[in-house]
């Protein structure tokens, strides 16, 4: 710890449960004033008093004569000395304390230090919001709860025990004897109660638990003789609850006993979740479903809302529901929801608030205050006070409904919860178990807060789900004019106060920053299979068939939808299947798989945990202290070190609490060491805050000890780096707009992809090539508004379409129409020509009809030709086809050459996507497509035309640059993905793994698929369903660098090794990543798995990194069995066979035995005159051959194992002019490379046979460089290839 003076700074040490507690009531010259006038006769009422802080007791707690002691171990924590304080009644008067400067001089004298948001002149007023009222009678033990906030917006939360005493003495006790033990004469001698207020103030919402702790207190004060004793009381109980730290995020919940009650202090479900410790079921009790909804509404659209009740206590309870229906969401402004009657004039404030107060004042707040919704918690009615009444008033608020079908979904699932407690004790006998009676209450309670919380997120999901298809997340745009467009229109009066709103303004800015919080999390989880379609295609949105039907059956839709989707992220295509699978490949079916947006969650019970804090030992002395500590670090080492703890989140539960007992108690490197195991068990809970103020503080000795305990240095090494390459996150969010000045190329592909049109940038730059023709290379304000306008306006009739039963049973469910002529002539009858992403068709006038012209496949010949009519030449399509012998042709006049331009690109487009099995390319092809309409819709000119066939981007790659694709390569293919979909241009494929799937009943059944991890650039991955080839997960973050390798370890977990020097391990089920492993110290380059065997049991895997490090982990533990380092600097991929380490140096393949060299292959046996080095290998055991490629090399060269001095054998690969990685498949080695094909550089697979040593299958794989190969099964082989294209394909392994 920094030694005094030493200029090292002070540590903060974090707090416990109690940042403070008071003792509040009367001072005593009140009391002897109510005496005497309680002693003459007549008087009936007496006037309420003013209420004081007579004792402030503050952590830490320790006694002055071991107060020297102590400051051994404690004075260098923290940067102030703190103890209790009483008012001493004598001497200094609360009453007279007139400003918070006086309260400093007071407190300076006392050596109490107050925590920041506690205003002492306030906090009577708020513990007595009623006024201290001497009453004739005494009054049950009452309780309320408070919410104080600071100058920065931090709140601190209390819990306010009001209890009663008789006035006959200057102390109001009478030795001993509770309020209903006193005997008739002493009662009939007691005229007057008078209350007393304990308050506990904490960083923490626990209401409950601190409401059970002070009924416990209070218990014990009954007897109390004099003040001195209550005093002593109330600081012993104020020592026990400073002591006790709050539990760590998870599911881990700490227990103290209070005697007689056990309290529970739950903790927070992950760190971005708020503490529950309330019943959120209670304004289901107080208010109508509809009700809940309206006041939910009000907070969305930021009203100047008032609580009243004649229950304070409901008051906090119901206004914090209220906060907590709405996470993550967040209110941003005041939030007081305890008004004293001196605090009236709080509601007067013009600006944004939720308060609450006293319902004898209701009448007063209504009549003085214009403006506020008023909200009345005891009768559950809802009314605006005076302003809003008046029908003449033109400023009237009117608050809107929540949308329909969010609020009929939310009300559904309320009224189908069981919110009675009562009812489930019907069946049971009744218990005398005091602790079996509150954990059964708890357990019911937990149930409920949990179904609540799924509810009211489901709510919010529901409401704003499609906010998302308006963001662009490049340019931090949200295009608010189009997505009200696709509101309802009984629903768009509430989005356009809501979307005004500071609140919705932050929930941009996380959406924006890809915030994986709870709304992220169940908007992913309820995503209908649409959706998840959607997310696989670039061409713009169209309602589908299967939607327009729906229409038609649903009477609300006629009056409800007017759909116009502007991003680029749609399902218009049917993915081809894959050949059936067996059943770890198969998409396994559920009854209740996701119909659409408003899903019902699963709700799964999460198991919880507790863990039972030693009792604290009084006089509180340092000794006490000390043992305490001792305690519970050794009931903490205890669970820790069980054998059978194999749980890694309760794990790292317990470490973090040993980690701030251990810090509390001085031993700052032990604290620090418990901290550092957070990185093998659950990295989320990681206190990175606390860990940076600890190294900060840390004396020279300390550091020296720490650098001789590698981890620790990692660790230290990691926080004094990071504050340096920290950068700002950019935070803003902006409304599209249309440009008002000239744009050059760049500012144009800005604006395009903030419109959502199109994000991608070649196509952007295609489309400004269009639309600058024969005119200078920057395009006005006003072509750019004629252009999005258009392609609004046709988006909007595609949205319109409305195609009557007869036409809809001819099309597929998720075909769309993107395109309808006008009505013309042709040889099939008079209509409208109608294209999908599948046909044409002609949709027939008078009597509506279907009539087929073509699928785009089935299309051999297009023309734009004329044919004659009088005198006339009239502009006529004409479209041959395979399967018919008539041509049909149609009388387009003016729109003749357009659509000759897109029926031509939709059919290149069809043929390029069938070839190269990639539906990506049919997506293009429409984008192109509707593109071209939109520059003719815009240009309106001579050459409009020649402009849009600037777009003709397949039709041109057809006819100019035709290029077939071999048979072998045709007949191996099979499908085609894009993990760049969404991005403004295509990533290299860095890694590929496949996992199988895993039927676990326990198990969401689509974590039960295989799955497909793609590792792009800068540490992002995407995940793909394997059994669909849709994306399972969106991209999200593995560290910052480029990740190098990545391994299945269990059913659970995904090992990823990054340049960083991190081994990264991925939950599977959660797709978070909660676990590092960080003892390499260069970048971790492969990772293999050897299984267990009968007597080691688990598994292990072996790391290695680029500076000869290999270190052996057991899978279970994640502790390191074995690390060995071998004599090199290029450790690239290593091997097991046979008991034995192939490990791949560059110069060398070594073969390793318990870290001895056993053998080794020098390359420059082979290359004695030029510089090469190995590039990758892979071993034959069954041949005893080791196969291997060298960097720059074209060949492949087999050596056997079993004497390396035998020369290779030589793999000539016919056109390759680089190799880049290699896998072994069945009996076939797969060789990815660069090559040449048909005059041109492209991506190719060699498939070479093992046994034969010849190639045989020559496969032109992408348009770049193969750069990372993977098997599924055996049975596929994924190939992802280099930046220029991006994508990944899927062979067929025969």
């Amino acid at each position: 710890m920094a030694d005094p003076g030493s200029g090292q700074p002070h540590l903060l040490l974090p707090p416990g449960l109690l940042e403070l507690g008071a003792l509040l009531g009367a001072s005593q010259e009140s009391l002897r004033d109510v005496e005497q006038i309680a002693q003459k006769k007549g008087i009936k009422k007496l006037l309420p008093l003013e209420p004081e802080v007579l004792s402030i007791f503050v952590p830490p707690f320790i006694s002055k004569e071991d107060s020297s002691t102590a400051s051994a171990n404690c004075t260098n924590l923290n940067k102030t000395r703190r103890r209790s304080f009483r008012k001493k009644r004598d001497k200094l008067r609360i009453e007279n304390w007139k400003s918070p400067q006086e309260v400093q001089k007071v407190l300076d004298v006392e050596d109490v230090s107050i925590p920041n948001g506690v205003d002492l002149n306030a906090l009577p007023q708020l513990c007595f919001p009623g006024g201290l009222c001497v009453t004739p009678e005494p009054k049950e033990d009452r309780v309320h709860f408070l919410v104080l906030t600071d100058i920065c917006g931090n709140r601190t939360y209390g819990v306010v025990a009001q209890y009663y005493k008789p006035v006959q003495d200057e102390h109001c006790f009478y030795n001993g004897k509770t309020h209903w033990e006193f005997s008739g004469q002493i009662m009939h001698a007691v005229s007057y109660f008078v209350p007393f207020a304990i308050c506990l103030i904490s960083r923490y919402p626990y209401y409950n638990a601190f409401r059970d702790c002070l009924s416990c207190l209070l218990a014990q004060l009954k007897f109390c003789k004099d003040f001195d004793v209550v005093d002593e009381r109330i600081k012993d109980f104020a020592a026990k609850l400073s002591l006790i730290p709050s539990p760590p995020p998870g599911p881990l919940h700490l227990v103290f006993n209070m005697k007689p009650l056990q309290v529970v202090f739950p903790s927070r479900a992950d760190p971005d979740s708020p503490i529950i410790d309330l019943d959120l079921h209670l304004p289901l009790l107080c208010f109508k479903p509809e009700k809940v909804l309206q006041i939910i509404t009000c907070i969305l659209t930021e009203q100047r809302i008032v609580f009243f009740s004649s229950d304070w206590a409901l008051l906090t309870l119901i206004a914090e529901c209220f906060m907590l229906y709405l996470h993550p969401i967040q209110w941003q402004h005041t939030f007081v929801p305890i008004l004293s009657g001196q605090m009236l004039d709080f509601v007067m404030a013009p600006t944004s608030f939720l308060m609450g107060c006293h319902l004898d004042h209701f009448e007063e707040v209504s009549k003085e205050a214009d403006g506020l919704i008023l909200i009345n918690i005891d009768n559950g009615n809802i009314t605006y006070s005076k302003s809003l009444d008046d029908d003449d008033d033109d400023d009237d608020i009117d608050i809107p409904d929540i949308p329909l079908q969010a609020a009929q979904t939310f009300i559904q699932r309320v009224e189908s919860l069981q919110l009675h407690y009562d009812l489930e004790l019907s069946h049971l006998m009744p218990s005398t178990d005091l602790s079996g009676v509150q954990a059964r209450r708890r357990a019911w309670q937990q149930k409920q807060n949990s179904e609540m919380q799924q509810i009211t997120l489901q709510l919010i999901v529901n409401i704003f789900r499609e906010v998302k298809n308006h963001l662009n997340y490049e340019h931090r745009v949200f295009n608010s004019e189009e997505f009200l467009k696709t509101r309802a229109p009984q629903d768009q009066p509430f989005y356009k106060k809501v979307l005004e709103t500071y609140i919705f303004h932050s929930f941009l800015k996380a959406r924006l920053n890809r915030r994986m919080d709870a709304f992220a999390q169940m908007e992913l989880s309820t995503e209908s299979e649409e959706d998840r379609m959607n997310v696989m295609l670039i061409s713009p949105r169209r309602p589908t068939i299967e939607k327009i039907a729906s229409r038609k059956f649903s009477s609300q839709h006629i009056a409800n939808r007017r759909m116009v989707m502007s991003m680029p992220n749609l399902q218009d295509i049917k993915i081809p299947e894959l050949p059936p699978r067996n059943s770890s490949l198969r998409k396994l079916e559920t009854v209740n798989s996701y119909k659409g947006s408003n899903t019902v969650p699963k709700l799964t019970s999460k198991s919880v945990y507790t863990f039972k804090i030693p009792e604290i030992h009084f006089p509180l002395v340092s000794q006490c202290v000390h043992s305490y500590y001792e305690d519970f670090i050794n009931f903490l080492s205890k669970d820790i070190n069980c054998p059978t703890s194999d749980n890694s989140v309760l794990l790292a539960r317990y470490l973090y609490l040993r980690g701030l007992i251990n810090l509390m108690q001085g031993k700052l490197l032990r604290a620090l060491s418990d901290f550092q195991s957070l990185y093998k068990t659950d990295i989320s809970i990681f206190p990175a805050d606390l860990v940076n103020r600890m190294v900060a503080s840390m004396s020279s000795s300390e550091r020296s000890q720490a650098d001789r305990q590698p981890e620790l240095k990692r660790l230290i090494s990691e926080i004094t780096e990071k504050p340096r390459e920290a950068t700002k996150i950019d935070d803003h969010v902006k409304n599209f707009e249309l440009p008002k000045k000239h744009m050059h190329l760049d500012d144009f592909v800005k604006r395009i992809q903030e419109s959502g049109i199109v994000k991608d940038i070649k196509i952007i730059h295609q489309l400004f090539e269009a639309l600058t023709v024969g005119h200078q290379k920057q395009i006005d304000p006003e072509t750019f508004r004629d252009f999005y306008n258009y392609w609004k306006e046709t988006e909007t009739e595609a949205q319109e379409v409305n195609l009557p039963p007869e036409v809809i049973e001819h099309l597929d469910k998720n075909e769309c129409v993107y395109k309808l002529s006008s009505s013309v002539k042709t040889n099939l009858g008079v209509g409208k020509i109608a294209m999908t992403q599948k046909r044409l068709f002609l949709l027939t006038e008078g009597r509506p009809g279907y009539v087929e012209i073509s699928t785009f496949r089935n299309i051999e010949e297009v023309k734009s030709t004329t044919v004659a009519f009088l005198v006339l030449r009239i502009p006529t399509l004409k479209i041959k086809t395979i399967s018919k012998k008539e041509v049909f042709e149609a009388n387009l006049k003016t729109e003749c050459d357009l659509w000759h331009l897109m029926v031509k690109e939709m059919w290149a487009g069809k043929k390029m996507a069938d070839d190269y099995k990639d539906p990506q390319y049919i997506q293009q092809a429409l984008t192109n497509v509707l593109l071209m309409d939109a520059v003719v819709g815009a240009l309106q000119s001579s050459n409009a035309i020649y402009a849009a066939s600037k777009l003709s981007y397949f039709d041109k790659m057809k006819t100019e640059m035709p290029v077939s694709v071999p048979k072998t390569t045709s007949e191996t293919l099979k499908h085609k993905i894009n993990p760049s979909l969404g991005e403004t241009s295509p990533q290299a494929i860095d890694i590929l793994l496949y996992t199988p799937g895993h039927l676990d009943p326990a198990e969401k059944i689509e974590d039960a698929h295989p799955k497909l991890w793609c590792a792009l650039s800068e540490g992002k991955m995407i995940v793909f369903d394997a059994s669909s080839w849709t994306i399972h997960q969106q991209s999200f973050k593995v560290g910052t660098a480029k990740l190098n390798c990545m391994l299945m370890a269990e059913q659970n977990q995904v090992w990823i090794g990054s340049q960083d020097s991190i081994i990264y391990i991925i939950n599977i089920h959660s797709m978070s990543c909660n676990k590092q492993l960080t003892d390499h110290r260069s970048s971790v380059m492969d990772l293999i798995i050897e299984d267990g065997n009968e007597e080691s049991g688990s598994s292990e895997v072996y790391s290695c990194s680029l500076d000869g490090v290999v270190i052996v982990w057991n899978v279970s533990t994640l502790k390191v069995n074995r690390r060995f380092c071998l004599p090199c600097q290029n450790l690239t991929s290593i091997k097991f066979h046979n008991g034995h380490l192939w490990c791949c140096t560059g110069y060398s393949i070594m073969v390793v035995t318990n870290g001895f060299l056993r053998q080794e292959l020098k390359i420059d046996e082979l290359f004695k005159e030029t510089y090469v080095s190995f590039l990758c290998f892979q071993l034959v055991p069954e041949k005893d051959q080791v196969w291997a490629a060298c960097a720059g090399c074209r060949d492949i060269y087999v050596w056997n194992i079993k004497d390396f001095s035998r020369p290779p054998h030589k793999i000539q690969l016919q056109d390759c002019s680089e190799i880049s990685c290699m896998i072994k498949v069945k009996n076939q080695i797969w060789v990815g490379s660069k090559g040449l094909s048909q005059g041109k550089c492209k991506g190719k697979i060699y498939v070479i046979d093992a046994e034969k040593k010849t190639v045989e299958k020559e496969l032109v794989a992408h348009a770049d460089m193969v750069k990372a190969l993977c098997s599924a099964e055996d049975r596929y082989v994924l190939s992802g290839s280099g930046k220029e294209e991006g994508k990944i394909a899927i062979w067929k392994v025969e």
